[in-house]
């Protein structure tokens, strides 16, 4: 299966690629300058540092920060041919931003800001990019004022269902509230709606497919099995942790190798985020419609009562899994816009393997292991993995067919 999945993620790239690079093109200036790496790289780290010092507790709030910021700033760099409008559009698009959202971090922000107009020229172009990108991000910010995306919005209360067989329960051991049903109702960017590209059903219970991926994470994910080897333990470690962590530094990199303009780039950082936010945003949708229990509840129903996962299990439905949509989204934009392999080898750490870094070539690779180790972790079923990784691939795929009104 995880070779059939592979197959089939390419073919997804490849066709993704074709589809939307044209695209892209076809919106950007014709007289697009090369852009110097480190301004970009300059506002993308100070984005990344004020969500990851004063950001929301719930991830897609802080995917619509990133989106925010950089669509507006791409919107502001319309029309503008040079690198220096460029670049102070994109100052003033994320400056506005950060300080609008999360006004904790201004003074990082300012100092950002102070370093990027000091190394500009004093001139009209400079101060007019400024202020286009501080006008766009204002607008945008109003657009998507009540988008349900806020953290109290996210986690509205959800009303457990009666347990029954296949049901969604809460999980142990601290058996917490569900989080995230909100996202189901929030407002997306470019989907027309939550229910778009919602999976076909999970396996039936009792099925031949759900009776195997149910053995499977018996088998590999219990926090006692004998059978996963210590590499499959270190994956299902490594990628434990959050998605907006975990593919902040993949982003980054696809982001500092790449020889296309300032306003290219900044397309690139606000389409990766718009395709996480509305990807979440169906995530929900689903989980919520199938309300699938977890694989700890199935398998303690089935009699095994003191099987636990090598993980604690998150607080909502199995079916899809919200690492691998999160992550073929991720897949889908990078490949689109990028091509499938990285220029060079790019190394990642992580928040749940301190210490520990890992190094790919391409930007599937990370998705084959994201489905993986959601299943050792015991927290996942295989398909709810390879399901999440289609549901991504596909609000990416949309995502880009329909950059151009977004950016506009």
């Amino acid at each position: 299966m995880p070779v059939l999945a592979t197959a089939r993620s390419r073919a997804g790239a490849t066709l993704l690629g074709a589809v939307t690079a044209a695209t892209l093109v076809a919106a950007a200036p014709a007289a697009a300058q090369p852009a110097p790496a480190d301004s970009v790289l300059t506002w993308y780290d100070t984005t990344a540092a004020a969500i990851a010092t004063g950001g929301a507790a719930t991830q897609v709030t802080n995917n619509r920060t990133w989106a925010i910021a950089w669509l507006a700033g791409a919107r502001a760099q319309t029309g503008t041919h040079s690198a220096v409008g460029q670049r102070a559009a994109l100052a003033g698009a994320v400056h506005q931003t950060l300080i609008t959202l999360i006004p904790g971090q201004q003074a990082a922000a300012d100092a950002t800001l102070a370093t990027e107009l000091a190394a500009l020229p004093d001139r009209r172009q400079v101060r007019d990019g400024v202020a286009a990108g501080r006008a766009a991000a204002q607008r945008l910010i109003a657009e998507r004022t009540g988008d349900g995306l806020d953290p109290a919005s996210v986690n509205a209360p959800f009303t457990v269902p009666a347990a029954a067989p296949g049901v969604w329960q809460p999980t142990p051991p601290l058996f917490p509230a569900a989080t995230q049903y909100g996202n189901r109702v929030a407002r997306p960017f470019v989907l027309r709606s939550a229910s778009q590209f919602r999976p076909v059903a999970p396996p039936a219970l009792g099925s031949p497919r759900y009776e195997a991926d149910l053995a499977e994470v018996r088998a590999y994910g219990s926090a006692a099995s004998t059978l996963r080897t210590q590499a499959q333990t270190d994956t299902a470690t490594f990628w434990l942790g959050s998605s907006l962590t975990l593919y902040t530094p993949i982003l980054r990199a696809a982001v500092a190798q790449s020889p296309a303009s300032i306003a290219d780039r900044t397309r690139l950082i606000a389409l990766f985020h718009v395709a996480s936010v509305d990807t979440q945003i169906a995530t929900s949708d689903a989980k919520y419609a199938y309300q699938r229990w977890r694989p700890v509840t199935a398998i303690q129903a089935g009699g095994d009562t003191s099987w636990l996962p090598l993980h604690t299990t998150p607080a909502h439905p199995d079916y899809p899994s919200g690492h691998n949509t999160y992550s073929g989204a991720a897949e889908g934009v990078l490949t689109g816009l990028t091509g499938p392999h990285a220029r060079q080898p790019y190394t990642i750490g992580s928040p749940s393997a301190p210490g520990v870094t890992r190094t790919y070539t391409d930007w599937h690779q990370p998705s084959v292991e994201n489905v993986d180790a959601r299943v050792w972790s015991g927290i996942h079923t295989r398909n709810a993995d390879l399901a999440g990784i289609r549901l991504g691939s596909d609000v990416a795929r949309y995502v880009l067919s329909h950059a151009q009104p977004l950016l506009r």
